[in-house]
């Protein structure tokens, strides 16, 4: 098994990062990563933004990937141009010509080391859930075992006491998908697992927002609390 990052920033792949902060306190480990579908931004921002406001546990060990696909994401379409869709690549191959296989099976080996409590891959559906509607996801945390876990159910009851409107309103839903990111770990190491979808009729800022709120509220119900530095600033 490989060796677990050390603090910091580090390259998962040539162009895409993962962000390991160490809490001064022992806790649980949690990974929560965006962009693996390029025209789903609203995590992208969010991480994104987070980090910049200086984003750190308290407790625990948390790794950020806030741009899993970076050529999709450049391009603005779910798949990188002329590429897989990655999402439907796990667990990927060490030796497969495509990069997307490839990409998958070192994502993977950062798993088996890390071993996190929790994995939380931020989306977005240009649909609003409706449970007579397969699929609709808007809204949604989605998981794919039975039951669905706890901490979920505790999440969204935490994210609907704080809603603007009945549009906003969260809800679980099972729907597994054999060859996601998160079903396979899920699958192989047990965790908790979460694909966290905003509805995209809102807007880019209200999803934004949404966003850093569920990955606020997991990482607390997870055991892992949570503080803000101050934005980044460079050296003099």
């Amino acid at each position: 098994m490989a060796d677990r990052l050390a603090p910091g920033v580090h390259a998962l792949w040539p162009n895409v990062a993962v962000v390991v902060q160490q809490g001064a306190e022992e806790g649980p480990s949690a990974l929560v990563q965006a962009g693996i579908h390029g025209d789903e931004i609203g995590g992208v921002h969010a991480l994104q933004e987070m980090l910049e406001d200086g984003l750190a546990p308290l407790a625990g060990r948390l790794l950020v990937v806030p741009v899993m696909n970076p050529p999709a994401y450049r391009a603005q379409t779910r798949a990188a141009p002329g590429g897989l869709d990655l999402n439907r690549c796990f667990p990927g191959d060490p030796d497969h010509e495509r990069d997307e296989l490839r990409l998958a099976a070192r994502f993977m080996g950062l798993i088996e080391a890390e071993r996190p409590a929790l994995v939380a891959t931020l989306h977005e559906s240009h649909k609003r859930y409706d449970p007579a509607v397969t699929p609709s996801f808007g809204q949604t945390l989605v998981y794919g075992v039975e039951p669905c876990p706890p901490l979920l159910e505790r999440v969204v009851t935490d994210l609907n006491d704080n809603v603007r409107s009945l549009a906003e309103r969260w809800a679980t839903q099972r729907y597994p998908v054999a060859t996601s990111s998160t079903e396979v770990i899920v699958d192989r190491f047990g965790c908790v697992g979460t694909c966290v979808e905003t509805w995209m009729g809102f807007d880019l800022s209200r999803r934004v927002a949404m966003q850093r709120e569920v990955v606020e509220r997991l990482l607390e119900r997870v055991g892992m609390p949570l503080h803000y530095r101050g934005r980044g600033r460079l050296p003099a």
